[in-house]
């Protein structure tokens, strides 16, 4: 598994670490712990130094023949989670669009409060069906996965209602840069931005915009959501994250407080939209 992010290469040496630290306490050197498991004299060092990631059996296996078998069920927890951290975009897709929308349906429903930070879009929460459509079509061209757009769309307005009809709160910022990405045309994008606006008057929601210029102290990422303080959601060309360790959930909500420091807010912010909406015409 390669490492898109550096929170999963740090979970990697996480769990490399934890597991050097059992041999060690048994007394064991590396060589001895691959002798008894009956592995390459390698395995042990790429283990521990995060450079392969371990199966279940081979934890089990470690942990026995250091004798703290009582440890491999949490340590067998900490590898799931690296491995929900990383999941294929193509295996995820690969029956096309609408089950990944519907799959996220019950995180929605057990979220109340949502932060979310996105660089280049306008996030799925706000989107216009003719807006999802165009770039959901897009998505399935670039990965040649069946198309079911039309399906997915419609699972993606249902979570909208979903969430926007339990009373939850949600926090979002968007970089100016996502007011101006022409998604499915002129009609399409100003019926979108005229949607953002009439979104940004909820009572439940803040609407954040980043301008273009300025002086900035937190730096551009890849988009991210923050579910309450239960998991953070990134998207990347080839993967989608999930991440759930509470110091790594932490950084993430660090870092959209500085980017919500960036932002501009109300009229300052419905100025921007109007005037992504008025260049249109250009």
């Amino acid at each position: 598994m390669s490492s898109p992010s550096p929170a999963v290469s740090q979970a990697k040496q996480a769990l490399g670490a934890r597991l050097r630290a059992i041999r060690e306490a048994a007394g064991l050197t590396g060589r001895d712990l691959a002798a008894r498991a009956g592995w390459h004299s390698s395995k042990v060092s790429r283990i521990e130094h995060g450079r392969q990631l371990p199966s279940e059996a081979d934890i089990t296996a470690w942990c026995f023949h250091c004798g703290a078998s009582e440890q491999a069920a949490d340590l067998v927890a900490s590898l799931r989670t690296i491995d929900e951290m990383y999941v294929e975009w193509r295996r995820l897709q690969r029956t096309g669009l609408q089950r990944l929308q519907k799959a996220a349906i019950p995180l929605y429903e057990r979220t109340s409060y949502l932060r979310i930070y996105e660089p280049s879009l306008v996030p799925g929460l706000f989107q216009t069906r003719e807006y999802a459509l165009a770039l959901m079509q897009a998505v399935v061209a670039f990965r040649g996965i069946p198309d079911d757009s039309a399906q997915a769309v419609e699972a993606r307005l249902h979570r909208q209602a979903i969430f926007h009809a339990g009373g939850r709160r949600c926090a979002v910022i968007v970089e100016e840069a996502a007011l101006r990405a022409r998604i499915g045309g002129v009609e399409t994008m100003a019926g979108q931005l005229g949607h953002l606006l009439a979104a940004a008057s909820r009572s439940n929601v803040s609407l954040g915009v980043i301008p273009a210029l300025g002086d900035r102290v937190m730096w551009p990422t890849n988009g991210f959501w923050i579910f309450d303080e239960e998991r953070v959601l990134v998207e990347t060309l080839s993967a989608e994250l999930t991440i759930t360790p509470p110091q790594e959930i932490a950084l993430y909500a660090k870092a959209f407080a500085e980017l919500a420091q960036l932002a501009v807010y109300g009229a300052a912010a419905r100025t921007l939209i109007t005037a992504a909406i008025a260049a249109l015409d250009t």
